[in-house]
């Protein structure tokens, strides 16, 4: 057995969310688990009661409570988990409206940007606004040809608040890894970032996006998040608008 380079002292051991998970499984069916292994093997004896506990640990929040944890155990994959149960999951993600920070992005020559869970619900409460005023409801789909930044993961949240569905690939694709993606669903609706920052170099994505357009009619709006430019042209760009 390879040689033990570290363990946790027991105050951050017992202020771990782990540790809480185990108390509240022991406090729940009598048991008296110790440690990680003996609650590994009971969640793997127990699947149903370990996953019921989970969702209640969790403060999982549902619109409509699940009837059955799971269908058939042996199926794996083909087990049916949590059926009859809905929810939205970034109601669920944005649970929190305090001052701890949600989100802490840094790009390439860029300044670090924090936002705390308050500015994330409020960001976000602003973007499915437009959305729904753009026309968007449940089961319309909105893509996002965006790279990995806090209006990406804002815009996720906001067309998911709605029920809609979101769909997204990196800047980095060529036009026909798009059209392959975002011609299956249709999108609504496009964001886009007007460009992305590579290995110290900038590479514009609104040529890309013009030829797109081209090939997907189903987009009405285009949503354009300034990255590489703080106010980029978009008069090239059918139906679109600044972020």
């Amino acid at each position: 057995m390879a040689k033990l380079l570290w363990t946790p002292p027991e105050d951050r051991i017992r202020n771990s969310n782990m540790y809480r998970f185990m108390n509240f499984i022991n406090e729940r069916y009598g048991m008296s688990l110790t440690g990680y292994d003996p609650l590994y093997q009971w969640s793997i004896e127990n699947i149903p009661d370990f996953w019921a506990s989970m969702w209640e640990f969790a403060g999982i929040k549902a619109s409509q409570p699940y009837s059955q944890v799971v269908d058939d155990v042996t199926k794996m994959p083909g087990a049916k988990w949590f059926t009859g149960a809905k929810l939205n999951y970034a109601e669920n993600l944005l649970r929190y409206r305090d001052d701890q920070w949600a989100l802490i992005f840094k790009g390439e020559d860029q300044d670090s940007i924090k936002m705390t869970y308050r500015e994330l619900y409020d960001e976000v409460a602003r973007v499915a606004k437009s959305l729904r005023d753009a026309g968007v409801q449940v089961g319309d789909r909105v893509g996002g040809f965006m790279p990995n930044m806090s209006e990406t993961i804002i815009a996720m949240l906001a067309t998911t608040s709605l029920g809609a569905v979101w769909s997204s690939c990196s800047p980095d694709f060529g036009i026909k890894g798009v059209l392959d993606r975002f011609g299956q669903i249709r999108p609504k609706v496009l964001f886009t970032a007007n460009g992305y920052s590579f290995k110290g170099s900038k590479f514009d994505s609104l040529g890309r996006v013009s030829d797109i357009l081209k090939d997907l009619p189903s987009i009405e709006k285009v949503v354009v998040v300034p990255y590489t430019e703080k106010d980029p042209d978009i008069g090239s760009i059918p139906n679109a608008v600044h972020y």
